[in-house]
């Protein structure tokens, strides 16, 4: 091999030991069918122009597809090629602009500086921006910023054409229970529209309630869309939906923030597009009309109660001695109207008496059902049962009580504060002594002033805050009058209303009509009452 010929391979051994490592990232449309060749063509693109740099080296395209460049959360291949980067795997991205990086001036700046940070630079070819550059950045935040406006324009726009095609009779989303969506347009799906109808039935003529309804068609193996099983709140909703009486309501939902693209429910921040008989009807007006009557009527029953587990003070500890689930409230009504609370258990209230499902499995459960006020009884029964000094319980509970309020102000002395603010202001006026005479620089000044005023204000926030203990404390003697009070009727065996005894009720388990554990939770009175059986009272 000739001399000419060797330092020609060498170096280009050379060359190639020093190539970049070049990353390319874009994203792709969202049609399906021009997917694949723009993924390709853009691939393509890249490719053969990092090959025309003899100093580059392709390490991968990233693509993400059909995804909103205002936001970097839910783009995957953007996310795993920043981690790449942050990895050393390459060493520089190419990307044809700003708007197909981030359209969000802030991720765009972000990242470009953390990835600056670990040595790896950004190219926007069309933008001629490559952020290694020295005045990159404010280039960077002046394109950024025109992209986001860009994107907040064409995002204004697209919602202003989709309300023009809803109030034209557009229908936006996808196909429900009962209807399918296809082109815009709503047709009716027959083998779906039978269930809503039984629904309804099942709800406004036979009167049954949405879990049970629930449990029946779970049990007639009819399957739901989209959720594995049905439940009270699948058929709430198919009763409150209006399309079920050919009516159409859209823009439920709206998306305040054009760069999170987070959907809202719509409370009245937008007007609603409303198109009264815009399809055909399941059900009639009348049955639906119905149908909300009765749930509205439900609802205002129990006007002013928490949706959450803790409305009761019995939630969770009533337990069934059957299945060992637990107890679930109910409503009931008297056949004069009157209306009261009891407890069920969730197996029976779900599956009914015990028996075999369409799939040969065994549910439901035989637990009795217990009235609130039966409950209340017999925690009135044991209370009266329990033997103990009841003098020195109550002295125990009063102690509890006292240190907890005592605690409030403890440690806490105003006229101490008063004197450290009085100190506080001195030393104010030395900084401003020292700082006139030239003893300390203006920073030192201005650092020392900051610190003070931040513990004058502190400590005013203090001496605020004994000023309405002192207050509470006023108040205390007549509470723990009252506390006493409530005390000896509980501890002697008055009827109290569930959210008293809660307090001391670790578990009651039904077991029958006869036998009821009731398991007590009594501690820090160390009493040695841990289970106790009680017969149900009619």
């Amino acid at each position: 091999m000739s001399i000419d010929k060797y330092e020609t391979l060498n170096q280009e051994r050379k060359r190639q030991r020093t190539k970049r490592k070049v990353a390319a990232y874009c994203r792709v449309s969202t049609d399906n069918e021009d997917q694949a060749n723009s993924f390709e063509s853009q691939q393509r693109y890249f490719r053969q122009y990092i090959e025309r740099n003899p100093d580059w080296e392709l390490y991968e395209v990233f693509a993400d597809e059909g995804i909103s460049g205002t936001n970097t959360k839910k783009r995957k291949e953007f996310n795993r090629m920043i981690a790449c980067a942050k990895n050393g795997d390459f060493d520089l991205i190419i990307t044809k602009e700003i708007s197909r990086f981030a359209r969000n001036t802030l991720d765009s700046i972000f990242y470009t500086r953390d990835l600056k940070e670990h040595g790896v630079g950004v190219i926007f070819m069309n933008d001629n921006i490559n952020t290694l550059d020295g005045d990159a950045e404010l280039r960077l935040a002046i394109m950024s910023s025109i992209a986001q406006e860009e994107s907040r324009k064409t995002s204004e726009r697209v919602k202003w054409g989709q309300k023009r095609q809803m109030e034209r009779g557009v229908v936006f989303g996808r196909s429900m229970l009962g209807y399918d969506v296809k082109d815009g347009k709503m047709y009716i799906n027959q083998e779906g529209a039978e269930v809503v109808r039984l629904i309804f039935h099942k709800f406004a003529e036979e009167g049954k309630g949405t879990h049970v309804i629930a449990r029946e068609l779970q049990e007639e193996g009819i399957k739901p869309m989209r959720v594995k099983e049905w439940q009270n709140t699948v058929i709430l909703r198919v009763i409150r939906n209006e399309k079920y009486c050919g009516d159409l309501v859209q823009k439920k939902t709206y998306t305040p923030d054009f760069l999170s693209h987070e959907k809202k429910v719509n409370r009245g921040q937008e007007e609603f597009v409303i198109i009264k008989d815009h399809h055909e009807p399941i059900i009639s007006r009348e049955l639906f009309d119905k149908a909300n009557r009765m749930l509205d009527e439900k609802s205002l029953s129990q006007e002013g109660k928490s949706k959450h587990s803790n409305r009761y003070p019995f939630s969770g500890k009533i337990k069934c001695g059957c299945c060992g689930s637990s107890y679930v409230a109910r409503y009931k009504t008297r056949k004069n109207g009157s209306r009261y609370k009891s407890w069920r258990c969730l197996e029976a209230a779900r599956h009914g008496r015990p028996h075999a499902d369409k799939a040969g499995n065994q549910v439901g459960c035989r637990g009795l059902s217990i009235r609130n006020e039966d409950a209340i009884h017999i925690m009135y029964l044991v209370t009266r049962s329990l033997q103990f000094n009841k003098k020195k319980m109550a002295d125990n509970l009063l102690g509890i009580i006292k240190s907890a309020m005592a605690a409030d102000t403890a440690g806490t002395d105003s006229g101490k504060m008063k004197l450290k603010i009085k100190m506080m202001g001195e030393k104010r006026k030395k900084l401003i002594d020292l700082y006139i005479s030239g003893q300390i620089t203006r920073e030192e000044f201005t650092a020392a002033r900051t610190k003070c005023e931040n513990e004058l204000t502190e400590l005013q926030s203090v001496i605020e805050n004994i000023r309405e203990q002192k207050e509470e404390m006023e108040k205390q003697q007549e509470l723990v009058t009252e506390i006493t009070e409530v005390m000896d009727d509980l501890i002697n065996g008055v009827e109290y209303e569930d959210d008293l005894y809660k307090e001391i009720l670790d578990k009651m388990v039904v077991n029958d009509k006869d036998h009821i554990d009731v398991y007590l939770n009594l501690y820090p009175l160390k009493l040695s009452y841990t289970a106790v059986t009680a017969s149900k009272k009619r």
